[in-house]
């Protein structure tokens, strides 16, 4: 006895499943492999300190400029430190800051950790007007128990 169906149609079916499935298989590990560097994930500072994030990964931070921390370079180098209300991370950005940029506001800094524990930002992402967060940065603060709703910057305490 055959574990092959006895119908020749239910036989050709089989062969197309056997030979279509393998192929679809290849085809979804495939465009999962490519997409691997796409891939950013969000973090805020006390969540990128618990990962332990390896140097060199690129990932979003986000959380508020803490006030006083903005120091302008004569190079273009713009120094400030995002922090939320259990950790912060000094952030190092060479590049034109958008206009809406500025101590106690919403940011998000696209780059990386270096080395020392320095983030790396390639852009700086700030909220375009006094309601709006980025989504990802309001459930994270609200997570936390630091949002205050309608766009109000939470108030936190220097760690």
């Amino acid at each position: 006895m055959s574990w092959l169906p006895r119908s020749r149609t239910a036989r050709r079916r089989l062969m197309v499943l056997a030979v279509a499935g393998p192929v679809a298989a290849l085809a979804v590990a495939v465009a999962l492999y490519a997409l691997r560097g796409s891939i950013s994930f969000f973090y805020t500072p006390s969540q990128a300190m618990a990962a332990r994030l390896p140097a060199g990964r690129d990932i979003q931070l986000g959380g508020l400029v803490r006030p006083g921390s903005v120091v302008k370079k004569p190079d273009g180098e713009v120094d400030f430190v995002v922090a939320d209300h259990r950790a912060a991370s000094p952030v190092v950005f060479r590049g034109e800051l958008p206009d809406l940029f500025r101590e106690g506001q919403g940011v998000v800094a696209i780059g990386a950790y270096d080395g020392a524990g320095v983030f790396d930002a390639r852009q700086i992402l700030a909220k375009h007007d006094e309601r709006y967060m980025p989504p990802q940065l309001a459930a994270a603060l609200k997570k936390q128990g630091e949002w205050r709703g309608g766009g109000a910057a939470p108030s936190y305490a220097s760690p």
